[in-house]
């Protein structure tokens, strides 16, 4: 159970997103296909008694859909998508972005969805942002018993000397990097959403999934820029770091010849909904 002070830290960095929304949407990276696949795995007619034939599409939510990046390849991965998304600048930019989007205002903790209306919920770089305890019984009620929840997070490699300067540079000590998920320092750690999800959902799979994205020092300091961490900063320390970062991306071997490849990978923690107890 987070503290006062937790729940004011984890709000403000969360609230934060709503002034960059279009920049999040052009400078965010995708999810790899791979990760999106293996999240909603398995779900079948057989598992989920669902009417209709096999090839059914899959009900999913992409829940915290920010600007809809989760929501697009999802969609053209042939899932029936509906987005949830508190901040309405944020919102705003996902009906821009993504045509047809079935889209609405909500949050984790109050999903404006029926009792047992999905296949799955989808969470892409906003699990960490959830009250646990509040949400996961909240997915839960709006899942189909066998349904699938998965939090996705694209993370730096930081085995690579310089992903891993870079991500000291910029002051995010407490984000996730696939060093800090394979040490159990992620956030949210896998055991703890099985302890606030327990009695509703099985255990908790993860996996790792390649997910390198080609970028330009100026691309990679915008998507940088996105961050909560800078977000919330005052803006001469912001414009300061950010100037650092791009010094260092312009005098590194590995960054400074124009386009690269950004070393990253998608993680996943799935859970599968249990069946409901006996009436």
């Amino acid at each position: 159970m987070e503290t006062p002070a937790e729940t004011a830290e984890r709000l403000k960095h969360a609230s934060s997103f709503g002034a960059v929304a279009a920049a999040c949407a052009d400078h965010r990276p995708s999810y790899a296909d791979e990760a999106i696949r293996w999240s909603l795995a398995p779900l079948s007619a057989t598992a989920l008694d669902l009417p209709g034939p096999p090839a059914a599409a899959p009900r999913v939510v992409d829940l915290g859909a920010g600007t809809g990046i989760l929501t697009a390849a999802l969609s053209r991965l042939g899932a029936d998508v509906t987005a949830v998304e508190p901040d309405p600048e944020m919102l705003a930019e996902l009906r821009r972005r993504v045509a047809g989007a079935h889209a609405a205002a909500g949050c984790a903790e109050a999903l404006p969805l029926p009792d047992a209306s999905v296949d799955a919920v989808l969470a892409g770089q906003a699990m960490h942002w959830f009250d646990l305890d509040r949400a996961l019984p909240e997915i839960a009620r709006v899942l189909r018993p066998g349904g699938v929840l998965a939090g996705l997070w694209n993370v730096d490699d930081d085995r690579i000397g310089w992903v891993a300067e870079l991500t000291e540079m910029c002051r995010r000590k407490g984000s996730n990097t696939l060093l800090r998920w394979r040490n159990g320092a992620a956030s949210p750690r896998p055991e703890q959403i099985q302890q606030a999800s327990a009695g509703l959902f099985g255990p908790v799979e993860t996996a790792e999934f390649p997910n390198s994205q080609l970028r330009t020092a100026d691309s990679l300091v915008a998507s940088i820029a996105t961050h909560s961490n800078l977000l919330i900063m005052d803006i001469t320390e912001r414009q300061a770091l950010l100037a650092q970062v791009s010094g260092f991306l312009r005098e590194r071997r590995e960054t400074s010849g124009g386009e690269f490849r950004l070393p990253l990978l998608t993680i996943v923690s799935r859970l599968r909904r249990l069946p409901l107890p006996p009436a």
